[in-house]
């Protein structure tokens, strides 16, 4: 399987930023780090050798990226504005830097995202922010609400950088339409401690009819022993 490390300093970071590639072509997929996960964790953990053989065939390309996560959401030293200003840079690197990249490498004009848990958020987060991009995400076990992190204090860059909240005032047809052509998969399991945070999010798409498949899986918790078997078939149903 080929496996490219990247390395670069990023503009809207102001730092250097790490990736790792895998594969050469195919629909290329944009895998987001958990909480305190860094670009090498998908590798570490399984995720990509679930999926060894169709990369190696051909049928997808994935891109991991660094996360900020420690300087934005978990930044607990800095002020809640800080920390959601620094999650808006490293938004924009993803978009300029990450995005653009997986679509020139697999000559695609749209990507998949996707995440475990907190990395669910970011998935879903870009995906519904910039529907003009993402052809379809999938997350496994994701949490997708982050006013647990700014301790009350709100303001509009933390409105619109949490799709509980946005999502169901969200009326502009122009997302809207593009919003319902993607491929939406949400995993989770019964055991799960996030299961209620997909069913939140299952039931706003369904009230703006996004069609989606929400999984429950039985006996399954929040680990990555049931997000591997997940990432496995999700991106087979995607692919197909």
């Amino acid at each position: 399987m080929k496996e490219n490390y990247h390395k670069w300093f990023s503009l809207p970071l102001q730092r250097e930023f790490e990736m790792l590639t895998f594969g050469h072509t195919g629909l290329p997929v944009i895998v987001f780090p958990t909480s305190g996960g860094r670009y090498y964790e998908a590798k570490d953990r399984g995720l990509i050798d679930s999926v060894s053989d169709l990369i190696n065939s051909g049928s997808l390309m994935i891109f991991c990226p660094d996360s900020v996560n420690n300087e934005s959401w978990y930044n607990y030293s800095a002020h809640p504005s800080e920390r959601v200003k620094r999650h808006i840079d490293y938004e924009n690197a993803v978009l300029l830097e990450v995005v653009e990249y997986a679509k020139h490498q697999t000559d695609s004009d749209q990507v998949i995202v996707s995440g475990c848990s907190f990395g669910g958020y970011h998935a879903v987060n870009l995906a519904m922010k910039h529907p003009d991009l993402i052809s379809g995400l999938f997350t496994m076990g994701g949490a997708f609400d982050i006013k647990r992190f700014i301790y009350g204090y709100y303001d509009d860059n933390c409105y619109f950088n949490n799709p509980p909240d946005y999502l169901p005032n969200l009326h502009d047809n122009w997302y809207l339409s593009r919003i319902r052509r993607m491929k939406i998969i949400l995993g989770t399991g019964d055991a799960d401690f996030c299961l209620p945070e997909n069913l939140r999010l299952s039931e706003i798409l369904k009230s703006k009819k996004v069609e989606h498949q929400l999984d429950v899986r039985a006996f399954t918790g929040h680990d990555w022993q049931w997000w591997k078997k997940m990432f496995r078939d999700y991106m087979i149903r995607l692919i197909d």
